[in-house]
């Protein structure tokens, strides 16, 4: 049973909205037939979620820019298969044409309600999720961060733990702390960026290390302790178990690829949120900030019993 009274819980927002898309029919709508599957599953799951952990801060990383220049940069194909071509705007995310209008509607009804919609420009929400807690972490609170991105593992710490979106019923959400990542994926949080670095993530374009998958990356990523050892490791000789001659020939030709990728793939912890101490220590609101728009957008939508439970 998870533990209750969470001092702060974190959403990456776009995990859950995309979802809740996809697990809940489009035959769900508003008043205007527009699907609204995707926002009635938001509000559920913040409900579900509350009554779970209790938490006193509830804060929402938001993709701002959800495919960095930066990252682009170092790793041009980092997500270019999600990349959808729009002659007015340039590069988008591709996503569903029933879920677009859903998700300015869910960002809006948040911020109607009051609670921190946090996104910064050449930022993901990843790194937005990682910043918020280590601010939290650093602060003494206890933190919770909710996605479906496996990434997030690398931010478990003694005082942030993970809860896992994965298939089946919120019940089934694993929360995981140290001794749960190691038991999930054989090695610690901070290990497990070296091993997702090695093995590549091609839901994010990371071509990761030819010839070496999750059971190798694992494996001598627990041998030697870090991708530095591995490194290191392979550009001595003899080789040491469980490195082969030719798993060290792979490492030591994909050098630059490991460069970038230790920093693309890494979560950052040093975002510019404006206000942060004061974001991380603010309490939910009991009702709606902005009442008119909350109970306009809600009539719009046609979801005002799953927001009442949400907020209640």
């Amino acid at each position: 049973m998870p533990t209750s009274n969470v001092d702060v819980m974190i959403l990456d927002t776009a995990s859950l909205y995309y979802r809740s898309f996809y697990a809940l029919p489009t035959s769900m709508t508003a008043p205007d037939g527009h699907p609204h599957n995707a926002i009635r599953g938001v509000l559920q799951t913040i409900e579900r979620l509350r009554d779970m952990y209790n938490p006193r801060t509830l804060l929402c990383a938001w993709d701002t820019d959800w495919r960095p220049e930066w990252r682009v940069d170092l790793i041009p194909s980092y997500k270019a298969h999600r990349v959808e071509q729009d002659s007015a705007t340039g590069d988008e995310e591709a996503e569903p044409d029933e879920l677009g209008p859903q998700i300015g509607a869910i960002r809006d009804i948040l911020e109607a309600w009051g609670v921190p919609v946090v996104g910064v420009r050449e930022f993901e929400a990843d790194d937005v999720a990682g910043t918020l807690a280590q601010a939290a972490s650093q602060a003494g609170r206890s933190t919770v961060v909710v996605t479906g991105d496996r990434d997030f593992v690398q931010l478990v710490s003694g005082t942030v733990r993970v809860v896992m979106t994965v298939k089946g019923g919120m019940d089934a959400w694993p929360l995981l702390d140290a001794d749960a990542v190691v038991e999930r994926f054989g090695v610690s949080p901070p290990q497990y960026l070296d091993v997702a670095i090695l093995r590549g993530d091609p839901s994010d374009g990371l071509p990761g290390v030819p010839g070496i998958g999750e059971k190798t990356a694992v494996a001598l990523i627990s041998a030697f302790g870090s991708l530095d050892n591995v490194r290191q490791a392979s550009g001595s000789e003899p080789v040491e178990k469980p490195l082969t001659p030719r798993l060290a020939r792979l490492v030591v030709e994909n050098a630059a690829y490991l460069n970038a990728a230790e920093r693309v793939a890494a979560i950052r912890r040093d975002v510019p949120i404006p206000g942060l101490q004061e974001v991380i220590m603010q309490p939910i609101p009991g009702s709606a900030s902005h009442p008119q728009t909350w109970d306009n957008l809600l009539a719009e939508w046609g979801v005002q019993r799953f927001a009442q439970g949400a907020v209640g």
